[in-house]
């Protein structure tokens, strides 16, 4: 188990270290003001206009770096730091979470598998570990008996949750990808503000990945101590 609590502790380390840097460069790219004076909640319905996307709403959510896209409903929710600020981060962002819309609007194929994935992780990723845990204490590692098949179905749990975060990043970083497209050939930001919206971006998406190798090493961890320890 020590070794167990030393990978979640260094993954969870460079979670925070790469979390910090995103927010420094939020907080760096806040302070770069939009030469065309659009505030986050308008560019980000003005990209849905150049995409031909009426059916989606855009709103005010509360927190901060809670923006995200809802396909349930269609609507893209922006912090309130984003939705009423003119820089280059709160561009960066709303384009960001319009990319998701205009994904969900051409039906893209990594979405549509993530949006399928959302049922089965929400219910199996909260107890995928503990299940494992229980299999191996009911004598998993003899690769015999109920506990071992227990410990199969939390590595299958863990499994889908692994894949939920890999499926992720393709959709993070395409979104981004035509968030920057957007803003270039629409000539919306300035060659500064652009820089700033392409930094900001790139650390938001190292999120998702430091998150996807942290699953990654977890379930190779636990499926060592299911298969390892066998005879």
């Amino acid at each position: 188990m020590m070794t167990y609590y030393i990978l979640i502790g260094g993954i969870a380390l460079i979670s925070w270290l790469v979390s910090s840097r995103l927010k420094s460069k939020f907080k760096k790219y806040s302070k770069v003001h939009l030469r065309n004076g659009m505030s986050g909640a308008e560019i980000a319905q003005k990209m849905l206009d150049d995409h031909g996307i009426s059916d989606v709403k855009v709103i005010s959510t509360a927190g901060m770096l809670t923006d995200h896209y809802n396909p349930k409903n269609k609507t893209v929710n922006l912090s309130e730091g984003v939705y009423n600020q003119r820089n280059a981060s709160a561009a960066a962002v709303a384009a960001h979470e319009v990319g998701h819309a205009v994904q969900h609007a051409q039906a893209y194929e990594w979405l549509t598998m993530r949006s399928k994935l959302v049922p089965v992780v929400s219910v199996t990723s909260g107890m995928s570990t503990w299940v494992v845990f229980g299999g191996l204490m009911l004598g998993a590692a003899a690769g015999v008996g109920l506990g071992y098949y227990i410990a199969i179905a939390g590595l299958v749990m863990m499994g889908f949750a692994t894949l939920f975060s890999f499926v992720t990043l393709p959709v993070e970083y395409d979104a981004s990808n035509r968030a920057l497209a957007w803003l270039k050939q629409k000539n919306m930001v300035s060659q500064e503000e652009y820089a700033g919206a392409e930094d900001a971006l790139k650390w938001a998406a190292r999120t998702y990945l430091v998150a996807a190798l942290g699953a990654l090493a977890s379930l190779v961890y636990w499926a060592f101590q299911v298969f390892g320890g066998r005879d």
